[in-house]
């Protein structure tokens, strides 16, 4: 059995963060850096980064009430 690669850390502008805001609730991100994702705690969701770009749609969304 090989080892699966690791997801590689994507590194995010923190000017990028500033603005950006959850599209549901239009409340604060936090970047989780391991993850690759930008997670609302207010909607329950974490948005993908894909290739350096935040995937701000709801239904690309991962929810975190399915288990973090």
């Amino acid at each position: 059995m090989t080892d699966q690669p690791a997801t590689p850390i994507v590194e995010i502008d923190p000017r990028l963060l500033e603005v950006l805001v959850c599209p549901v609730t239009h409340g604060k991100l936090d970047y989780d850096r391991d993850r690759s994702e930008l997670v609302s705690q207010g909607a329950r969701l974490a948005f993908p980064i894909r290739d350096g770009v935040p995937i701000m749609l709801p239904d690309e969304a991962r929810s975190l009430d399915d288990g973090e």
